[in-house]
């Protein structure tokens, strides 16, 4: 019979060493620092058992936090025998600890699963962290107000800005002598004389025939573009509520389109027309509103919704735009300027 080597029997000591050492190990030397209760059980700590039910917890903490409050220490007290301030301060700390992580079923539920489950230390350093690091807010509310406050904004924005150009326009004379013809033939402006009380100012008389005016302007001129008249609609919140029939709408519209002008090679209609040439043009629907109805019509008669008159047009436009900048004064004096002093010289000619 051969005789162990004496590295044998060193391994042999080793091995033994461990298993005795693992299965003498407590279990809550399987608890992690800085998580829950730390190297306490929240359970112990609490002095109930794992089966106990939320009223217990309950109990169990007022009890014990009346016990080692702060402000209830006295030197002295013969139920805190072998407590300091500091000490019972900690244990105060130590006992909220418990409550908050046994109170809360969720928190709860992973506590029990890492006293179950030691080994999976980085799972449950990812399940405290996202617990206390996750929003106290329903997201969902967050995203609700910021909504309202961006559809808020935007409407007393876009009303700003109409109200800007009603009195814009109410200073300009031609504006301004068509809303008085209108406001004199509608008797909105005819002074009848006051006498007495009743008798207003010329101030008076002169704010109130301009809130005639302008309320005509606001009637009777289509605004178009950035500064058209807000419409409840186009907020972002409607915009959110109705995207769904905007999307039906859409898919339905381009289907038809498809199937009218595509399969069955019907003919554009003027709307079609211009909604192509909006398209070659790449302009916004707000800013081709804006066009005056004499140039929508001369792309009609020009054919722009056919490509080839569109790229002819366009390269028309860019020949006769250089044209006019070749014959302006201001880019004359400037071309001559570039040519004979340059950005990069100094030069005290005023010109």
């Amino acid at each position: 019979m051969a005789v162990p080597s004496e590295h044998g029997l060193t391994c042999c000591k080793l091995i033994c060493l461990l298993l005795i050492l693992g299965t003498s190990i407590p279990s809550a030397t399987a608890l992690i620092e800085g998580l829950y209760c730390g190297t306490e059980i929240c359970y112990d700590v609490l002095s109930v058992g794992r089966e106990a039910t939320k009223s217990e917890i309950a109990r169990a903490y007022r009890q014990l936090a009346r016990k080692y409050h702060p402000d209830r220490f006295r030197v002295g007290d013969a139920s805190l025998a072998g407590e300091t301030k500091e000490s019972a301060h900690q244990k105060f700390l130590l006992i909220a600890t418990a409550y908050e992580t046994l109170k809360d079923e969720e928190s709860r539920r992973d506590y029990d699963y890492m006293l179950d489950h030691p080994e999976e230390y980085y799972s449950h350093y990812y399940a405290y962290y996202r617990r206390r690091l996750a929003p106290k807010v329903d997201v969902r509310i967050v995203i609700l107000v910021t909504v309202l406050a961006i559809s808020v904004f935007q409407y007393y924005s876009w009303q700003s800005s109409y109200t800007e150009a009603i009195n814009y326009l109410a200073t300009m004379p031609k504006y301004r002598i068509q809303a008085t013809e209108i406001a004199k033939q509608q008797g909105l402006l005819n002074r009848t004389k006051e006498k007495g009380k009743n008798r207003r100012s010329k101030e008076e008389i002169r704010e109130q025939e301009e809130e005639v005016i302008r309320d005509i302007i606001k009637n009777k001129i289509d605004i178009k573009g950035g500064y058209q008249k807000p419409n409840i609609s186009d907020i972002l919140l409607c915009k959110i509520v109705l995207f769904p029939y905007y999307l039906t709408s859409y898919v339905m519209w381009y289907a038809t389109w498809v199937y009218k002008f595509t399969i069955c090679r019907e003919e554009y209609g003027e709307e079609e027309k211009l909604y192509i040439i909006r398209k070659n043009m790449k302009m916004s629907q707000a800013q081709f509103d804006s066009l005056e109805e004499h140039l929508k019509e001369t792309y009609l008669e020009k054919q722009l919704w056919i490509k080839e008159n569109y790229e002819v047009y366009k390269q028309e436009q860019e020949e006769e735009m250089k044209m006019k900048m070749a014959l302006d004064p201001r880019m004359k004096r400037y071309r001559r300027w570039m040519k004979n002093e340059g950005p990069g010289r100094l030069t005290f000619i005023d010109d």
